[in-house]
């Protein structure tokens, strides 16, 4: 039985299953008024917005819908090792070449934080070539907004918007892999950078705490590459058309979860599923799972993961690590089990 991760059913499936989750009605309690008295109190009671509906900003490799308070300055370290696959040779990973991301963000008034980051490896488009890892340092910079909270009787989910926006910094004097003009000679670069560096994302982030122990959060995404390869396809005798091997324009979606076992111990669950087709390399899906650690100012993620490059445009765009065997759109079969250890630290401060 061939496993088709683009399946269009299977996709819906899942999702239809979670957007029930996240919209299932509140559970209410009816008791009869037995005085007058009571009924006031239970009138002027204040219905407050939904407090904790995740413990980090992060949740392994995605965004959740928190946003921290006014006043809060964040610090991350991120580190990804490499792929077990080689078993003791690189003692599963941990000796293989890592990747690492160190990150800072800023909550200068309530529901809205923007931050900076700087990675180690990303991935780039190669002319003439597969997307591959390439040095940074990738520089980004984000920001992240809450629409709406979740309250009783009121909002059923919490909504927020995140975006990022990434350029690499990479030395490429000769433009081996970045380039300063197009195929037809017009220039590409803004600020003297060159376009081909940039990348950028956008993903709106759905979530709902359904009791005190279970979070569950869905985020459809989309991510831009400027810059993809080309091949030609012969339209008669005399002409040649170039088309693209991957789209600009990449449509995904996160599937997340948290379920709490104590006040500061949790269980961590990601999926993330591509949904665009490209002709070539389409990216893999990822699969993680973890648990989670965290104090008043704290938080530390560890877990499995197949992202690698700690960067959503680039991860949803360039994976390579599939959780399982699979067989794509083009019948070309793909081997599973790539998985890495990660882990994720946050710190709070607060002024």
């Amino acid at each position: 039985m061939k496993l088709k991760i683009y399946k269009p059913k299977t996709l819906a499936v899942l999702t239809a299953f979670l957007m029930v989750c996240l919209l299932v009605p509140d559970r209410t309690l009816l008791a009869q008024d037995t005085t007058i008295a009571t009924a006031d109190i239970s009138v002027k009671a204040k219905i407050k917005p939904v407090k904790n509906t995740f413990q980090s900003v992060w949740i392994i490799d995605n965004q959740t819908v928190m946003v921290p308070i006014k006043g809060t300055f964040e610090m991350d370290i991120q580190h990804r090792f490499g792929v077990w696959e080689n078993g003791y040779e690189d003692f599963w990973g941990f000796f293989a070449p890592s990747n690492i991301r160190l990150g800072a963000s800023y909550a200068p008034f309530n529901k809205f934080s923007f931050g900076i980051g700087v990675t180690k490896t990303t991935g780039a488009v190669i002319p003439y070539e597969s997307p591959s890892s390439v040095s940074g340092p990738l520089w980004d910079a984000s920001a992240k907004y809450s629409i709406i909270t979740q309250t009783k009787g009121k909002y059923p989910v919490s909504v927020s918007y995140y975006g990022n926006f990434a350029v690499n910094t990479k030395p490429d004097p000769n433009n081996e892999i970045y380039r300063d003009t197009n195929s037809v000679g017009a220039k590409t670069t803004l600020l003297g950078i060159s376009t081909d560096r940039f990348s950028f994302f956008n993903q709106l982030l759905i979530a709902r705490k359904i009791n005190d122990k279970l979070s569950v959060q869905v985020a459809p995404s989309f991510s831009h590459q400027n810059v993809v390869n080309g091949y030609f396809v012969k339209m008669n005798d005399s002409a040649l058309k170039t088309e693209p091997d991957m789209e600009f324009n990449h449509f995904a979606i996160a599937f997340s979860a948290r379920y709490k076992l104590t006040n500061v111990t949790s269980l961590l669950f990601n999926y993330d599923q591509p949904i665009t087709k490209h002709t070539l390399n389409n990216p893999n899906p990822s699969l993680s799972f973890g648990v989670e650690f965290n104090t008043s100012s704290h938080s530390f993620q560890l877990f499995f993961t197949n992202f690698y490059y700690l960067n959503p445009q680039i991860n949803n765009l360039y994976n390579k690590n599939a959780p399982f065997a699979y067989t794509d759109e083009n019948d070309n079969k793909v081997e599973g089990g790539k998985f890495l250890i990660g882990f994720n630290i946050t710190r709070l401060w607060n002024y």
